[in-house]
């Protein structure tokens, strides 16, 4: 109906423009951002703000622990137990990428060597994370009895470094 009217699309009085950038501020770190996106269930988004921080930063235990626990959350089994095979290769005392490797071998079927690693996850934590614990309980009796427990009823968590967990819910 605007084109309709005598004064069309034309502007008219004051116009609102969007504001512009600020160049002088500081930029958010993208490994903050990327955690922020993981948590709100962007895994897409979080991947390419955990790469643009590996630019910045190179490619450390933490964005490697990012990127492989957002692969996680897009299914991307392969991949993310790759990423976080190289993050435990670059640093072996974070029990929180030794638990989200555990969640990754759950996925994939491999029981075993899931339930050695969240063992491990949760001696190194002292047992103080309840996500590690409840993951290592979902091994253990998966392990057990690997038929008592559906696919469907496993809700494993990703730990991130820091404080924040992530729940990843197997039915992706």
């Amino acid at each position: 109906m605007a084109a309709c009217s005598p004064g069309g699309f034309s502007a008219a009085g004051e116009q609102v423009y969007a504001p512009g950038v600020n160049q002088r501020a500081t930029a958010q770190d993208g490994v903050e951002v990327g955690h922020r996106l993981m948590a709100a269930g962007q895994y897409e988004l979080a991947i390419k703000s955990f790469n643009r921080a590996a630019l910045v930063h190179g490619l450390d235990v933490e964005i490697l622990s990012g990127l492989g626990s957002a692969n996680l959350g897009l299914g991307r089994l392969g991949q993310a137990e790759s990423l976080l095979r190289s993050a435990v290769k670059k640093d072996a005392t974070q029990p929180e990428v030794w638990n989200n490797l555990g969640v990754v071998l759950m996925e994939r079927g491999k029981t075993r060597e899931a339930e050695q690693i969240l063992r491990r996850a949760y001696a190194m934590d002292n047992g103080e994370s309840d996500a590690i614990r409840d993951n290592l309980r979902l091994a253990l009796a998966k392990s057990e009895n690997p038929d008592s427990l559906g696919i469907d009823d496993d809700n494993y968590k990703l730990v991130r470094r820091g404080s924040g967990d992530y729940l990843i819910s197997s039915t992706l």
